[in-house]
């Protein structure tokens, strides 16, 4: 198979969940400029679904206004560093809005580069000849707690505070992604998603629906029925880019 990179077909679905009277993830696509982005928002009443907007908003109309001379790394940090301090100063100017904040996954492709980025616990993963990879690492205190040794991968499934994060946008006067360069195949997957698919769904199931010979649409709606199936306690986006040739 040729590795030569032409073009990215993608698919995006989001879901409620079975739990959630509303839906505060966000999720952004610019295929001209090869921009795909997911925010999961959290805050009080639509403070978290405020936050998310602005974010993926922000890092899209950055990235689309790029000046060709500005480094493809630099200029991510850059209009992530922006969308943090448009939501940090919305919720300064308005009381109500206190402490919302976003988490955020995306990528940006260049031929066969791919840049990934995140902050938070909004994952990134890669499908290549059939096996998953996360790309992404959580900002969260079990993930932290893992890497130190102090719990498995396993109880970090079931740890009381496997949903407490310890980077968003917007909660904090300055951020700092997590930047991943990767060079594409034809025929990878990438998967950007929010917690409520990767706090249902197990990644060897994950894997499996990814590798079902369908549509991408298809697969996002096979992604989002299992989250749902398996309680979906969250909001649930999944974004899907393949590369061709």
């Amino acid at each position: 198979m040729s590795k030569s990179i032409v073009r990215y077909a993608f698919a995006v679905l989001t879901d409620n969940g079975s739990t959630r009277p509303s839906n505060e993830d966000s999720s952004g696509i610019s295929v001209e400029h090869g921009i795909y982005v997911v925010c999961d928002g959290m805050g009080g009443a639509a403070a978290g679904e405020i936050a998310s907007s602005l974010a993926v908003g922000e890092v899209l109309r950055l990235l689309e206004e790029r000046d060709a001379e500005t480094p493809l790394e630099e200029a991510v940090v850059e209009a992530i560093r922006a969308a943090n301090e448009a939501i940090y100063s919305r919720a300064e100017a308005d009381f109500r809005l206190n402490g919302m904040g976003t988490t955020l996954a995306g990528l940006v492709t260049e031929g066969r580069r791919v840049l990934v980025f995140n902050v938070g616990d909004s994952r990134s993963y890669r499908l290549r000849k059939r096996k998953l990879e996360q790309i992404s690492h959580d900002h969260s205190l079990v993930e932290e707690q893992v890497r130190m040794g102090r719990i498995t991968h396993e109880e970090a499934l079931h740890s009381p505070i496997r949903n407490v994060i310890t980077r968003a946008l917007g909660t904090q006067p300055s951020v700092e992604p997590d930047l991943f360069e990767l060079k594409a195949e034809a025929g990878d997957i990438f998967l950007l998603c929010s917690d409520g698919l990767t706090g249902e769904v197990p990644d060897p199931q994950i894997e499996a629906l990814l590798n079902a010979d369908l549509p991408l649409d298809e697969i996002c709606t096979s992604l989002v029925d299992a989250a749902n199936q398996a309680g979906g306690h969250d909001n649930i986006t999944c974004l899907l880019v393949r590369a061709e040739k």
